[in-house]
């Protein structure tokens, strides 16, 4: 990666870090209300394994 793009990544690395964290937040409740008595670490991992197959398959998507 070219210096100038990574320093603007890393200008904005805590902006995407919480984009992500309320993404995942969503999910929790999503699940909250569709499953109750969830087993909430599950849940969790479950979302953020999600997560990372959607960036993951978004990635292969992209030019470069």
């Amino acid at each position: 990666m070219a210096q100038i793009e990574q320093r603007e990544l890393d200008s904005h690395r805590n902006e995407i870090i919480a984009d992500v964290k309320t993404l995942v937040e969503k999910y929790r409740k999503i699940f909250d209300w569709d499953v109750p008595d969830i087993d909430q670490a599950v849940a969790d991992k479950l979302i953020v394994l999600e997560v990372r197959k959607a960036l993951d398959e978004l990635e292969h998507k992209f030019p470069g």
